[in-house]
């Protein structure tokens, strides 16, 4: 496996209003933009489904996003899935990369994100990947 890291910064926000909003627990679409930076050098686009209760701490969201840019002077694009949970703050979240989802010279990547966010609301990554060849 080899590493990269970086920071990233989230944009254009945009939530749709909850398509199923009953009982206390609300599910809705939301997209977003990022921009990474480090060893990853990319912009993407964010399809989220999310889910909140009347617990504040407790919610789910799961996603699809495509990332284009250059990793480590590899051009190309690939997809990761998200699967985030939070239990009354418990948090857990996976994001990996889709299989053959890569384009161009990320063809045949595969890996794991790890998402952090500081105290302050910087976001930054860490990903481990592999690449044939």
């Amino acid at each position: 496996m080899t590493f990269a890291q970086g920071p990233f910064d989230t944009a254009d926000w945009n939530a749709r209003p909850p398509f199923d909003d009953r009982d206390g627990v609300a599910l809705a679409q939301v997209t977003l933009s990022k921009t990474f930076r480090g060893d990853l050098t990319a912009t993407s686009v964010v399809h989220m489904l999310m889910v909140t209760t009347e617990v504040a701490e407790s919610r789910a969201y799961v996603a699809v996003e495509r990332i284009e840019g250059t990793l480590r002077g590899r051009t190309g694009s690939f997809v990761v899935q998200h699967n985030a949970v939070s239990d009354e703050g418990e948090r857990s979240l996976r994001v990996t990369v889709v299989p053959d989802s890569g384009t161009g010279g990320l063809r045949g990547i595969r890996g794991e994100m790890e998402i952090a966010v500081a105290p302050d609301g910087s976001h930054s990554y860490a990903f481990d990947y592999r690449l044939p060849g």
